[in-house]
């Protein structure tokens, strides 16, 4: 098996870092970040969401030492997205930094109603002396804050059914969504009401590792950083850390056949992955998971044939060239169509980011004695 490389050393790499620094702070951050810090000095408890394959990543820098001293439960949402066994190590670590934290997946509603228990036993001892209580929701674009909101919702109806009913919040692929600040109420007596507010990120995201992660998990738009960039990123971490050689009994491995249905529902629309065609009749039809095989054996090949040394930087830029070519061909884009790179870019990036590489967590999971960004 070929030498992992030791951590850190990828974020030192010339050409992760060949676009700069990624920037993305349009107007309406600025405005929101004044009025979620003014809300927060009267908020009881704060839920902050943050991406389970980030979770230090997804944390926005300049809102912590704010939320440091808030009753604060740390949401790792999508962790249907992350890898299960790192997911219990990061559990631990916020534990052992005395901080809540709970994975869940904001479209389960027995996942959510944990998260609630949480909530209302942090605000136990409020809840006797206070009429009335104020919880935020904050977190970066894109980690799902307005899909929690509208299943705290849900489930408030079901509670309360005579309450006035709320728009249901936009939920959508591209970070940003949220421009608003909106609350409801979840709860009598005392009256708690949740607040939601837009994603928000920090004006300049001076780690350019950070944020390529961010790019990835799509909390900045891919626009911004470029979609051959990120997914450049993405082959340079699964080379990195071997992900391929995981892959290698493509071939002994029975396939689901899991046909992508009209009414399957994803934030990134995984029908855009199959041919165009008119009508689309199931004879044509590419199976997900059989793209799927032939992208990781796109990655796995070229990395089997690899001579060189993925510490090196040339090396792997050429290892990463092999790859893309490869890919390609397995997505069965021609050679000469013009944005040929970007489009095996956004298929590549489509599949990652509905779990149908795997499951991942891309943080490093910090020593104990660290403390909790």
């Amino acid at each position: 098996m070929k030498k992992i490389v030791k951590k850190g050393l990828l974020a030192e790499m010339g050409f992760t870092k060949g676009g700069g620094t990624i920037n993305w702070f349009p107007g309406h951050m600025a405005a929101a970040t004044r009025a979620i810090r003014d809300r927060l000095k009267v908020s009881d408890l704060v839920i902050e969401v943050r991406d389970a394959r980030i979770p230090l990543s997804s944390a926005n820098e300049d809102l912590q030492p704010m939320l440091a001293g808030k009753r604060r439960v740390i949401a790792l949402n999508k962790k249907d997205l992350a890898n299960p066994n790192i997911m219990q190590k990061w559990i631990r670590y916020f534990d052992s930094c005395k901080q809540d934290c709970l994975s869940i997946n904001a479209h389960s509603k027995g996942s959510v109603m944990k998260l609630l228990a949480l909530v209302e036993f942090k605000l136990k001892e409020l809840i006797s002396r206070e009429p009335t209580l104020l919880v935020m929701v904050v977190g970066v674009p894109n980690v799902g804050k307005s899909a929690l909101i509208n299943s705290i919702h849900q489930i408030a109806s079901s509670r309360f059914p005579v309450q006035q009913k709320m728009k249901r919040a936009t939920v959508g692929p591209l970070p940003g969504v949220t421009r608003d600040i909106a609350g409801f109420k979840i709860a009598h007596k005392p009256s708690i009401y949740v607040l939601d507010t837009p994603g928000v990120l920090v004006p300049s995201i001076t780690d350019i590792e950070t944020g390529l992660k961010l790019a990835l998990a799509g909390s900045v738009k891919d626009s911004v950083v470029g979609e051959e960039r990120i997914a450049q990123y993405l082959m340079a971490v699964l080379n990195t850390r071997g992900t391929p050689f995981h892959w290698k009994h493509l071939d002994d491995r029975r396939m689901e056949g899991l046909l992508v249905e009209s009414g399957e529902k994803h934030e990134y629309n995984l029908k855009d992955l199959l041919p165009k065609r008119k009508p689309l009749d199931r004879s044509g039809v590419r199976y997900i998971e059989d793209l799927v095989t032939e992208v990781q054996r796109a990655l796995f090949v070229p990395l089997t044939d690899f001579n060189g040394s993925l510490e090196n930087e040339t090396d792997l830029e050429i290892l990463i060239e092999q790859q893309f070519e490869a890919l390609q061909k397995a997505l069965k884009i021609p050679h000469k169509a013009s944005e040929a790179r970007t489009m095996v870019s956004k298929k590549f990036l489509t599949l990652f980011r509905t779990g149908r590489l795997g499951q991942f967590i891309l943080d490093d999971v910090p020593d104990v004695s660290d403390s909790v960004s």
